[in-house]
């Protein structure tokens, strides 16, 4: 015991030594850069029929086994027509623009995510073009992805067909963002579902009492506090903690009756989680396929158009956003932010 006790103090040192040095270098760091830091934004538009064109045509070429210098040469002329003849985008015909989103606990790409809407909607075409979301999320914190759902709302709003697929995993969160869409498709193995609201964190109380160690809390407001990492924790402070999560939990299905009102909420909110085949006839999802084979169906009657936002930041501000990041899942493990 005593050599665990021991080991707890050197490794609570550390942490606290490595976390302090983290913050001092990412000050100076972005202080040093302060003066140059310029972001540079960036949109991409890719257009996807021509990248499944051009794969086609080299995949073709590459299977003949051109037997003379002659045949050798019609195929480079070919290829060269190729590129002189390829038809441009009919004007006239339904656009889809396709979005890309890999999520974190904290949802930290919804800031591209809401550039890349507010791009699309410069130019989209109400009841004309549509829009595809390729998810991938495991799901976080709420507000964050409560923003990220609300950004894939203004497409819905603007009377854009919105359809999400899933490859691999659309939980928490993330299904809260996939169940905006008119349309989800997922994989036969991607999980679907987790309609829930979890909180943990550790309570140090009995550890310090032992040690004679005090902890004071003041606040201002009943509950301002209710659960503690290093104080008492009371009967009505938990009681207040788990209202707050039945609460995020009513307002998570209420969110998800307004955009999927063919759910049997009683039956999937259960915080529980699906595959594939076995959402679809729980109405988790609507058809199953991959992100694959669902752009290049759609790529046969509609132009496609992939946009991504990229912003190109010093070397300073990358640093102190890590810092961020560390610190912010080390809070994670004591508790809420």
């Amino acid at each position: 015991m005593e050599f665990l006790y021991e080991y707890g103090l050197f490794l609570a040192k550390a942490v606290t030594f490595v976390v302090a040095a983290l913050i001092l270098l990412g000050s100076i760091t972005a202080a040093a850069g302060g003066s140059r830091e310029r972001s540079q934004e960036h949109l991409g538009v890719r257009h996807l029929n021509q990248r499944y064109r051009d794969m086609e045509k080299t995949l073709r070429e590459h299977l003949k086994t051109p037997r003379s210098l002659g045949q050798r040469l019609r195929r480079l002329g070919r290829k060269q027509d190729d590129k002189k003849t390829s038809p441009p985008p009919d004007p006239d015909r339904s656009r889809i623009f396709v979005l890309r989103f890999h999520g974190d606990i904290r949802a930290s790409r919804v800031e591209n995510l809401r550039e890349e809407v507010s791009a699309i909607l410069t130019q989209a075409r109400k009841d004309l073009d549509r829009v595809v979301v390729c998810l991938e999320s495991g799901g976080g914190m709420v507000p964050h992805y409560g923003l990220a759902a609300s950004q894939l709302v203004r497409l819905r709003d603007a009377g854009l067909h919105l359809t999400v697929t899933v490859d691999r995993v659309a939980a928490s969160g993330g299904y809260l963002m996939a169940a905006v869409a008119h349309r989800i498709v997922a994989a036969p193995f991607a999980i679907v579902g987790s309609i829930g609201v979890v909180a943990q964190l550790p309570n140090l109380h009995r550890w310090l009492k032992r040690r004679e160690v005090d902890v004071e809390l003041l606040t201002a407001g009943e509950y301002k506090r209710t659960l503690t990492v290093l104080g008492q924790n009371t009967p009505e402070g938990r009681a207040k903690f788990q209202q707050e999560l039945d609460e995020a939990h009513a307002l998570f299905k209420a969110f998800l009756g307004r955009y999927r009102p063919q759910l049997h909420l009683d039956t999937v909110a259960t915080g529980e989680h699906w595959y594939g085949e076995q959402a679809l006839p729980l109405s988790l999802v609507d058809a199953l396929s991959t992100s694959d084979d669902e752009l290049m169906r759609l790529s046969r009657e509609f132009d496609l158009y992939e946009v991504t936002y990229r912003r190109k930041q010093t070397l300073g501000k990358r640093f102190s956003g890590a810092v961020d990041g560390a610190l912010d899942r080390m809070m994670r493990l004591l508790g809420r932010t």
